[in-house]
């Protein structure tokens, strides 16, 4: 509880909004180039016809609406043809996200403005090897997406099954990426051991919320409604605030992890 109440007052007066916000603009841009980037490299890895073959029952599982399963089966097709021009341009807008995910941790954790300069071309350095081993987390995650889509369909208790399989899938994917954010992205660098706790907790909320995201997508609603009916903007806005709520969890997961490595210092130095 006490470690709650440290964690607690870190963020009293910090505008975690505004800080989600401006990273939710650069993953706005990179979201779409990291993508294309993982795809095309997992197809360099497990060939293209093995990622079509393992994305397909994915794909047919999405929701329909507004096209979400069409536009998944483009963004797949898409960085499987990539060609090795595209795919070097894709990593400029993609290193965006690390210099946008830099800029914020500093300003958490007071690191002040004259640093702000280095942290983001530090940060569009220190994310490509969290974009490296992204290609095998994704393989990872389609071998058991691919079965849990099967039993998705077959409805009963298979269907939850599949969902928990599905969750467990995602936070394991995950849990890795946001170690190695938290760890190498972040200035100053946490410790370890708070690191892989809080990265993996955190992991599993984005893994839920993704999970809701999906279902959500999935209801009968009228995206279009507060836009003068236009689905299309409405449906660009719900996946903003899909990243906003995202880099909010984010931030809340990185805030953490340095003060628990801070109380785990002064304990170990108390000791």
């Amino acid at each position: 509880m006490r470690l709650v109440r440290v964690v607690l007052r870190f963020f009293h007066g910090r505008d975690l909004n505004l800080h989600a916000g401006a990273v939710t603009f650069y993953g706005a841009v990179a979201v779409v180039p990291v993508a294309l980037l993982t795809i095309r490299l997992a197809g360099l890895i497990a060939g293209a016809g093995r990622v079509r073959d393992l994305a397909g029952p994915v794909i047919a599982a999405m929701p329909d609406r507004l096209g979400a399963d069409r536009a998944l089966a483009v963004l797949v097709d898409a960085g499987l043809g990539m060609s090795w021009l595209l795919t070097l341009t894709a990593l400029l807008p993609a290193t965006w996200y690390g210099e946008g995910l830099r800029r914020a941790f500093a300003s958490l954790a007071g690191s002040g403005p004259d640093a702000a300069p280095v942290s983001g071309w530090r940060g569009r350095l220190l994310i490509l090897p969290v974009l490296a081993v992204a290609p095998v987390l994704l393989l990872g995650l389609l071998l058991v997406l691919t079965g849990a889509a099967r039993r998705l369909q077959d409805g009963g208790w298979s269907s939850v099954g599949a969902v928990v399989m599905s969750f467990l899938a995602a936070w394991l994917a995950l849990s890795p990426a946001f170690v190695m954010v938290y760890r190498w992205c972040a200035p100053p660098t946490p410790s370890w051991a708070p690191t892989v706790v809080v990265g993996a907790f955190t992991a599993a909320n984005v893994s839920g919320f993704a999970h809701g995201f999906v279902l959500f997508w999935s209801l009968p609603l009228d995206l279009g409604v507060p836009f003068g009916g236009l689905d299309a903007v409405g449906a660009i806005v719900a996946v903003l605030l899909w990243l906003y709520v995202l880099h909010l969890l984010t931030l809340i997961g990185y805030g953490a992890t340095l003060q628990a490595s801070r109380w785990w210092a002064l304990r170990s130095a108390v000791s």
